[in-house]
């Protein structure tokens, strides 16, 4: 019977601490998890101030501003021009720093390149119209 109370106040314990810590109970797994987290997020972070700071070596800083104006509206748009900016900035290809003007041509190539016809197309169904029996 004293094994019975033992665990009764065991599982109330827990419960207690689990209420107590928002529900969550200690697991030593998710130390490695939050670990794996962590350097997860510093790896992005490092990746970010990179791209960062070969753009601003790259870009003057209108054109700097209106890439983040882009960035805001048309993030997949943004990503790719920084990665053609980063790869030519990489092979040398860059004489020196793009300003406002030349970026707009680059944003004009992309834009080109990636250019996405809309279509609309009205699936009319007929059914029993009233013009239809106008025939008569």
């Amino acid at each position: 019977m004293a094994d019975d109370e033992l665990e009764a106040i065991r599982r109330q314990r827990m419960a207690e601490l689990q209420s107590k810590h928002g529900g969550l109970a200690w697991n030593p797994m998710d130390l490695n998890s939050s670990n794996d987290q962590q350097g997860q997020q510093e790896a992005q972070q490092r990746e970010a101030d990179m791209r960062n700071s070969i753009l601003a070596q790259v870009l003057e800083q209108s054109a700097r501003a209106r890439l983040s104006n882009l960035a805001l509206v048309k993030p997949d748009k943004a990503k790719a021009v920084e990665n053609y900016l980063i790869q030519m900035g990489r092979m040398g290809q860059l004489g020196g720093k793009i300003s406002e003007s030349g970026l707009i041509e680059i944003l004009e190539k992309v834009s080109q390149q990636t250019d996405k016809k809309t279509t609309v197309k009205f699936n009319r169904r007929r059914v029993m119209d009233s013009d239809e029996d106008d025939d008569d």
